[in-house]
């Protein structure tokens, strides 16, 4: 008589409401591979709504950094009109990625590690979050030394030379330094009371910022008598040629601002209350934050130039200008707000869910935000921001056309190939479905490959005026016959990364991935 083999195990009856999806209490995951902050957020505590998510992207959007964005733009030969243009196509571009790959929050409750690991593999979803966190980290070192330098110079206005014009230590004041310090602190007390502190710091954190924006537009607009001199101003590229060639890499680094967040915006939609949370919180929040913001900085500056006879794009410099220390108090909490709730939620949260996926057992979440703050200290992220060119071409550019990548693999793996379809426990446990070669996929590596290569194998300094080279790559490319496509570093990798993982997956697959998901 011939054995029947048994029946293989079947997948653990799951909860599902609304879409979302929930693993019953006694199958929850345990092993290696999860600990408390990287497993699906319990239905009960997906409670974030549209306003939630309209919250965080104000208050991501309405911080230094992306105020400048216009301002360099301007530099680059744009006048105010293509500028605010280039910004808000591209926001309206990075919200497709960020939709996509967000859905897989609100749906199974998991972080952006653990949705990698379906098509990198349990231990392959690491190189993606290394390149994620590593990016979050050099910006939580540009962002909270713009924090600090707020701290410093508009603390300066209160306190005067004793603080201003402290003695030197490597190149700064000693104040300046302490400032650093100051702000440094102040994120990490938030951050390690979890993310529903988050929640709440960026809900108020918002209007705050809002209004504080909104005051400086007010004040320098009566002390203007109105604008118009930079609204005048006409562009130096026209709209021919030479503003396409400016253009579309400018538009690449556009999106490069915000491409870190296509990635790991799971890490946010999995405490959604629905799909339509996230959905439409992040449609209204982000484009048209982004597009109003760089309008508001354009009207804000072509004001202090009728002021001031000079375009004072910095926010932090402008607003020590103001000449009541009211006014000055009220300036300094409101460039701490606005950093603090853009660099903990975007900078901070992300890497703290990466570095607690190379290790669950020895990191946790609030291990990972110490490591990625230490790691911010060590850097020197103001050359960054030494020129434009630097900074929109070589900075933003490569980083985007890296993440654009990493992005490509994951829309192709998640929509193309899944369906949307994820087994929860195969997630966190090893030998299963996502386990491939031995904790690898072989097929997202290679597409990563052939993605990346082609994003930024071109990637070249740009020269400035004077014919001085911006940035460390050479001026030709580093492969110098793909330097055209540099130009258009994330929609490239996005495009060549997904064409590359589907192929690969349809023509070669793995059969146990490939086995459907029992509902």
């Amino acid at each position: 008589m011939t054995a029947t083999a048994p029946p293989p195990p079947s997948t653990p009856e799951r909860t599902v409401a609304d879409g979302r999806v929930e693993l019953p209490a006694d199958a929850v995951p345990s092993g290696p591979y999860a600990n408390e902050d990287l497993l699906p957020v319990p239905l009960a505590q997906r409670k974030w709504t549209t306003y939630n998510f309209t919250a965080l992207w104000v208050g991501m959007a309405h911080n230094v950094a992306s105020w400048t964005l216009a301002s360099g733009l301007v530099a680059l030969g744009m006048d105010w009109k293509q500028a605010v243009l280039t910004i808000a196509l591209a926001n309206v571009i990075v919200l497709v990625p960020m939709l996509l790959t967000g859905h897989a929050g609100p749906k199974y409750g998991i972080p952006f590690p653990v949705f990698a690991r379906a098509a990198f593999g349990i231990r392959g979803a690491n190189l993606p979050a290394l390149i994620r966190a590593a990016v979050a980290c050099a910006w939580f070192g540009i962002q909270t030394w713009i924090g600090g330098s707020g701290i410093f110079l508009l603390a300066g206005k209160l306190f005067g030379d004793g603080w201003s014009g402290a003695g030197q230590f490597g190149g700064y004041p000693w104040t300046q330094w302490l400032s650093f310090v100051i702000f440094w602190a102040i994120q990490i007390a938030i951050i390690i009371r979890g993310m529903e502190t988050v929640r709440r710091f960026e809900n108020w954190a918002a209007p705050f910022v809002i209004v504080g924006a909104v005051a400086l537009l007010i004040w320098i607009s009566v002390k203007a008598g109105g604008f118009g001199t930079l609204l005048d101003q006409p562009s130096k590229l026209g709209w021919g040629s030479g503003f396409w060639k400016v253009f579309f890499p400018a538009l690449m680094g556009m999106i490069g601002f915000w491409s870190t967040l296509s990635l790991n915006i799971p890490d946010f939609t999995r405490y959604a209350a629905n799909q339509k949370a996230q959905l439409r919180g992040q449609s209204f929040g982000l484009p048209t934050t982004m597009t109003l913001f760089a309008l508001l900085s354009v009207l804000v500056t072509s004001g202090s130039e009728a002021v001031y006879g000079e375009a004072i794009w910095d926010p932090v410099a402008l607003a020590a200008k103001i000449d009541n220390w009211a006014g000055i108090l009220f300036a300094l909490v409101t460039v701490l707000v606005a950093t603090l709730s853009v660099n903990i939620a975007a900078n901070t949260v992300s890497p703290a869910f990466d570095l607690s996926n190379m290790a669950p057992r020895k990191i946790t979440f609030r291990t990972g935000a110490l490591i990625t703050a230490g790691l911010g200290v060590v850097i020197f992220p103001w050359k960054l921001l030494a020129s434009p060119q630097a900074y929109i071409f070589t900075w933003l550019g490569t980083v985007g056309g890296l993440l654009g990548t990493v992005a490509g693999i994951l829309i192709a793996d998640y929509w193309l190939i899944r369906r949307t379809e994820l087994d929860l426990e195969d997630l966190y446990k090893a030998g299963g479905r996502y386990w491939y070669d031995g904790g690898w996929n072989w097929r997202a590596l290679v597409a990563f490959a052939i993605g990346g290569i082609l994003a930024i194998g071109g990637s070249h300094s740009a020269l400035d005026t004077k014919g001085v080279k911006q940035g460390p790559f050479p001026v030709d490319g580093i492969i110098p016959f793909l330097k055209p496509l540099a130009d258009y570093g994330w929609a490239v990798g996005l495009a060549a990364s997904l064409l590359a993982y589907f192929l690969l997956t349809r023509f070669v697959p793995d059969g146990k991935s490939a086995e459907p998901v029992a509902n």
